[in-house]
């Protein structure tokens, strides 16, 4: 399996190590040198650059079993996710995702995704859910897209982090990122807000042991009505295993509209956002559901692509897509205040057809005429 990895990416090329941040800018004519070359030796600056990079030194393998080399894309998307399921064995009812119905791909037309990834040129590849690791292809999935030379991130709650298949797989085959959503800091906040008995436990139990094998991890602090009493402990949580974290206290409507996870808000605790500025959504991003249906982003999931029938192509219609959803129509017409807006305009949309209240996401809401 290799050990590095070349890859074009956006304007440039780069080397990278799956399991690391780390990355140096890389040379066309290196990376040329690396498609086709001249002996089966690695070279000496490949050398240089994976010991200056990674303290790394590379054995006597041939090249070619050193480092994947990545192709061109004509698409030029460097990150996608993918939702392997929506199935989740927590039943947190702040969760956008609403039904959590399993459902998804066959295995043959999953592999086949995978390939589309690939071929779309992406580099950083999200694993998501639901749960992915209840996912009964998820060791299949992970591994494929390891194998294909994408660097993986996982989304999960960890309750499943320490099952010795998964945990063999992630040590194997490290992913660059492991991203543990946290519920609270005592199980009677935790299990409350997942209305799971024991799940705290599973959560510490695979935080524990990714920890212990040196996993790349960090914590999603996910700060609700139901455990904002904990969020100091739960930042102090995060620091005693030093651990970086992120904090999430705005709750979004469900993808089918359902505006009964705004309850879930601790008013309290919701943080400014920074003023919207645009993003490359639909253009160098994508987002994959259970079903192979790709969308800009998780949130605007209107003009799904079936990538099942249109396979790598039908992405070179995403960018038009993400055009169109970005501009400011519906319940934002005619906004004097829209320049620094803090919500993109998709996640405007679905706040809209929930019937939100508009405090709940325009920080205009007093001053809006």
């Amino acid at each position: 399996m290799h050990q590095l990895i070349a890859a074009p990416y956006a304007d440039h090329h780069l080397l990278v190590r799956p399991g690391s941040p780390r990355a140096a800018r890389l040379p066309l004519r290196r990376y040329e040198e690396l498609r086709t070359p001249a002996s089966s030796v690695a070279p000496a600056w490949l050398a240089d650059a994976a010991r200056l990079a990674w303290d790394m030194e590379l054995s006597e393998q041939a090249v070619n079993e050193i480092v994947l080399v990545r192709n061109h894309s004509p698409y030029g998307y460097g990150r996608a996710s993918y939702e392997l399921n929506l199935g989740c064995n927590y039943d947190c009812e702040h969760c956008y995702l609403g039904l959590k119905q399993f459902s998804g791909l066959d295995w043959p037309d999953r592999e086949r995704l995978l390939h589309v990834v690939r071929d779309a040129g992406v580099l950083w590849f999200q694993l998501t859910g639901g749960e992915p690791m209840i996912d009964k292809f998820f060791p299949e999935t992970y591994e494929l897209a390891y194998e294909l030379g994408m660097l993986v991130k996982i989304l999960t709650n960890g309750s499943r982090l320490a099952t010795a298949r998964n945990l063999a797989l992630l040590t194997r085959l490290r992913p660059n990122r492991i991203t543990l959503s946290l519920y609270g800091a005592t199980a009677d906040a935790y299990d409350g807000l997942t209305r799971r008995r024991g799940a705290y436990r599973m959560f510490l139990k695979g935080l524990d042991a990714a920890h212990e094998a040196g996993l790349p991890l960090d914590l999603a602090l996910i700060i609700t009505r139901h455990n904002a009493h904990e969020a100091d402990q739960m930042r102090a949580f995060a620091d005693r295993y030093a651990l970086p974290y992120r904090e999430y206290t705005h709750m979004s409507p469900t993808i089918y509209g359902g505006a009964e996870t705004l309850a879930t808000q601790a008013p309290n605790h919701l943080a400014d956002r920074e003023p919207f500025r645009g993003c490359n959504a639909g253009h160098t991003f994508f987002h994959v559901d259970p079903h192979g249906m790709a969308s800009i982003c998780k949130v605007g999931r209107d003009d799904a692509i079936p990538l099942m029938t249109t396979g790598v192509e039908g992405l070179s219609r995403l960018g038009g897509v993400a055009d169109s959803l970005m501009l400011r129509t519906g319940g934002c017409t005619g906004c004097q205040l829209s320049g620094t807006c803090r919500v993109c305009r998709p996640l405007a949309k679905v706040y809209q057809e929930a019937e939100a209240p508009l405090d709940r996401y325009c920080q205009h809401s007093t001053t809006r005429s």
